[in-house]
């Protein structure tokens, strides 16, 4: 793709596009040879936006990645700066064609008979990681769940605070002393990590929310069926479960949606209800006992060999830019199809970003029925939006816009990217759980913590998020793994960055080799040999969605 690029300065992304993206800041004036086409740029074009490569007039159509993404406003000038005044959200009908579709999946001889070294569970799945999850019913046991999560993380090794807890105390001293606290500036280097003293538990979890009671019945069964799969999940080795008792989301609930969603579910569950505990202090000692027993026994678990089929990624941007859908998605697109070839699953959520992209994946989907629960879920999902004046238009963020992604059709059709070339095996609803090799999509909110809340839901063991812009978004029980889309953001943010797609940008490396390496990072990353940084953070965000309308 970037061959055909002149000193690496634009980028067409599609045949059929009549846009070219500036891969750097063009001045204004400036004359472009791409494809022996010359260009004279009537605007300043920054990098990451793009320019129109004809003359257009106004309600002409705009392509980009090939598919339609916007209608001018108004009549422009060859090489003028697309802008939200002169191009507005447009998207082609999509609709069930009965399509046949060939694949031709990658070369994955270089990673045959590879492994990754994981937890085996009794239900087949291998997890990538080993917790002990906190799980409270309702919103009224977060404050006692905070107070546990204190206690265990300082005692046992997993807390991350000391660098900042060191600082406040120097700021202390120095306000005691009457010292001008401007004065005071320590070295926050970061904390050192504890030798943990059980070493083969990879941290204690705490989903804290805000449902289980208030809400509508819906939504409760809802919080029980997405804290059941939580509890299910493969990175999970045991859990504490704490109940107030009057809420909606009752006990019972969500022990049945246990065990409706593993009948041989085995691991160490324990129950704690405060209205049925003489006192808080004793609901709170209790817990934390019964816990610490609990994590003597996870501990004994250790990570064996497994293929990389059972591998289950998935694939997610959040602090898109416009590079998200010329290097990062595309390369992590790779990484799927390389993942899918090996037999393992990816998981491509964020429905209001596939907006646009619908045909394409209505035409890869392997039956009738999938392509159709495909279209009922968008339908009802964007009929919703509408009904309180919003709609998929809507989804781009201030940040998005000003870093080139002008319309919800450019973003999607980048965004799509990341799911790869593969046919799509499954379409799953909100919570449902993969089952089978391949791509799945899954129903989601485009929002950073809901969707990842809900892949990991559906069973992703580890998670690929592409940021332009950046975000420190992580998710409790399944690694977030960050991959930067230029080398700007990954040398500014490297506290939160794991991966530089920038190398693409610059023409250094292709989107295959780029798609291996971030392979290969989530083979270690699986095997337990690299930390992202989330994890190294504690990102643990948590968000169920209320499936109402979030975009």
């Amino acid at each position: 793709m970037l061959e055909n690029t002149t000193k690496k300065l634009v980028v067409k992304l599609h045949p059929d596009d009549n846009v070219l993206v500036a891969l750097t800041d063009l001045q204004k004036g400036e004359t472009i040879l791409f494809e022996n086409e010359t260009y004279v740029l009537q605007d300043l074009i920054k990098a990451k936006h793009k320019f129109y490569m004809q003359d257009m007039t106004q309600g002409e159509e705009v392509n980009m990645y090939g598919v339609l993404v916007g209608k001018v406003q108004n009549d422009l000038a060859k090489g003028s700066l697309m802008t939200t005044e002169n191009l507005k959200h447009a998207a082609d009908p999509y609709a069930y064609r009965n399509a046949s579709y060939e694949w031709n999946a990658p070369d994955v001889s270089k990673f045959e008979n590879r492994t990754f070294k994981g937890y085996k569970r009794k239900d087949g799945r291998v997890g990538t990681a080993n917790y002990w999850l906190f799980v409270p019913t309702v919103f009224c046991e977060n404050r006692n769940l905070d107070v546990i999560k204190e206690a265990l993380h300082k005692q046992l090794g997993y807390a991350v605070t000391d660098k900042y807890n060191q600082f406040t105390h120097e700021l202390l001293e120095g306000y005691l002393n009457g010292n001008d606290i401007n004065d005071i500036n320590i070295e926050l280097n970061p904390t050192p990590k504890n030798k943990r003293v059980f070493e083969n538990v990879d941290g204690i979890k705490f989903l804290n929310h805000q449902g289980g009671c208030g809400g509508t019945r819906q939504d409760a069964s809802t919080l029980s069926a997405l804290l059941a799969s939580y509890a299910n999940h493969p990175n999970v080795g045991g859990i504490t479960l704490l109940s107030l008792g009057c809420q909606h989301l009752q006990v019972q609930d969500f022990v049945n949606d246990v065990k409706r969603q593993n009948p041989d579910f085995d691991k160490p569950l324990f129950i704690f209800e405060q209205q049925q505990t003489e006192s808080e202090e004793v609901l709170i000692t209790n817990a934390i006992k019964k816990t610490f027993e609990g994590l003597i026994e996870i501990n004994k678990y250790e990570r064996s060999d497994a293929p990389l089929s059972d591998l289950c990624i998935g694939v997610k941007c959040g602090g898109s830019d416009g590079f998200s859908g010329v290097s990062a998605n595309p390369a992590v697109g790779y990484t799927s199809d390389l993942v899918v070839a090996l037999g393992g699953k990816i998981l491509l959520a964020e429905f209001p970003e596939l907006c646009g992209a619908e045909q394409n994946l209505i035409d890869r989907c392997i039956t009738e029925d999938k392509a159709k629960k495909f279209i009922d879920l968008m339908e009802s999902y964007d009929e919703l939006a509408h009904k309180v004046g919003s709609g998929f238009h809507m989804n781009p963020s201030p940040g998005n816009i000003k870093d080139g992604l002008i319309t919800d059709a450019i973003k999607s059709a980048g965004a799509a990217k990341k799911g790869g070339t593969s046919p799509v095996v499954d379409v799953l609803d909100y919570t449902e759980l993969v089952t089978k090799p391949g791509l799945s999509l899954v129903c989601t909110p485009g929002n950073d913590v809901e969707a990842t809340t809900g892949k990991a839901a559906s069973g992703a063991t580890l998670i690929l998020f592409t940021t332009g812009l950046g975000t420190p978004t992580g998710n409790p029980v399944c690694p977030v793994i960050k991959v930067a889309t230029n080398s700007v953001l990954a040398t500014r943010m490297k506290d939160i960055i794991d991966i530089d797609c920038g190398p693409i940008i610059s023409g250094e490396k292709s989107i295959e080799e780029m798609g291996e390496e971030i392979l290969e990072y989530c083979i270690k990353a699986a095997s337990g040999e690299i930390i992202p940084k989330a994890v190294q953070l504690n990102q643990d965000d948590f968000i169920p969605w209320k499936r109402g309308v979030s975009l």
